[in-house]
C-alpha cells in the first residue's frame, strides 16, 4: 500500500479527533476527571462502579440548570415533580445496595451506636422518618434554588421589555434592569454549576452510608 492510501486511512480512522485538544473536549476532561475524584474521594475503591451512574446524574443536572439560562427555553430542574423523582430514585437504589450488601445487619444504620433498649424504641422510629425525608429535602432543596434564580430573571426580564414598549423616556430607562439582569445571568450560571456539585456530593454521602453502613 502507498503512503498516499495509508495517509488517507489513518484520516478516516482518525477523523474527528485531535491530537491537541480542543476548548470542549478540555471542559469534558475536566469535568470526567473532576466527579472521578469526588467519587473517590467520597466512596474510595469500592464507589468506582457506580462511577457512570454519578457522572450521569451530574451532567443532567448541570444541563438542566444551564438550560434554562438560554432565551425561550424551559428549565427542567425547575420542576418539583422531576427533581423528587431524581432524588427518590438515587435512595431506591440506595435503599437497595444497603439491604443487599448488610441485609438483617441493614437495620442497625437506624440505631445509633451506644443505645439503650429503652431509648431503641424511641430513636429508631425518629431516625426511620428522618431518613425517609432525606429523599425530600434533596430534591426540594435543588428545586427551590433553580426556581428561585430563574423567576427572579424572569421577572426583571418582563419588566425591562414592559419599559421598551413603553417608549420613549421609559425606553432609556430599561436599560437598568437590563444590566441587572446580565449580572444576574452570570450568578445563575454559577448557581448552577454549584447546585449541580451540591446535589452529586450529597447524592454520594448517603449512597456512602449505605456502601460502608455509617
Amino acid at each position: 500500500m502507498s503512503k498516499g492510501k495509508q495517509k488517507k486511512n489513518n484520516q478516516k480512522i482518525f477523523k474527528g479527533f485531535a491530537l491537541v485538544p480542543s476548548r470542549w473536549q478540555r471542559v469534558n476532561e475536566y469535568v470526567f476527571e473532576g466527579v472521578t475524584n469526588l467519587v473517590v474521594e467520597n466512596l474510595g475503591k469500592k464507589g468506582l462502579k457506580y462511577f457512570p451512574f454519578m457522572f450521569a446524574l451530574f451532567t443532567f443536572v448541570l444541563l438542566s440548570n444551564l438550560y434554562g439560562l438560554i432565551p425561550f427555553s424551559f428549565t427542567t430542574t425547575s420542576i418539583i415533580v422531576l427533581t423528587l423523582i431524581l432524588a427518590l430514585t438515587m435512595f431506591g437504589g440506595c435503599l437497595l445496595i444497603l439491604v443487599k450488601g448488610h441485609k438483617s445487619h441493614a437495620l442497625l444504620s437506624f440505631l445509633p451506636g451506644g443505645t439503650s433498649l429503652g431509648l431503641s424504641f424511641l430513636l429508631v422510629p425518629i431516625e426511620i422518618i428522618s431518613y425517609a425525608f432525606k429523599p425530600l429535602s434533596l430534591g426540594v432543596r435543588l428545586f427551590a434554588n433553580i426556581i428561585a434564580g430563574h423567576t427572579l430573571l424572569k421577572v426583571i426580564g418582563g419588566f425591562s421589555w414592559a419599559l421598551i414598549q413603553k417608549g420613549g423616556v421609559f425606553f432609556l430607562t430599561h436599560l437598568v434592569p437590563l444590566g441587572i439582569l446580565v449580572v444576574l445571568i452570570g450568578l445563575e450560571l454559577g448557581v448552577g454549576l454549584i447546585q449541580a456539585y451540591v446535589f452529586l456530593v450529597l447524592s454520594m454521602i448517603y449512597l456512602r452510608e449505605a456502601i460502608y453502613l455509617h
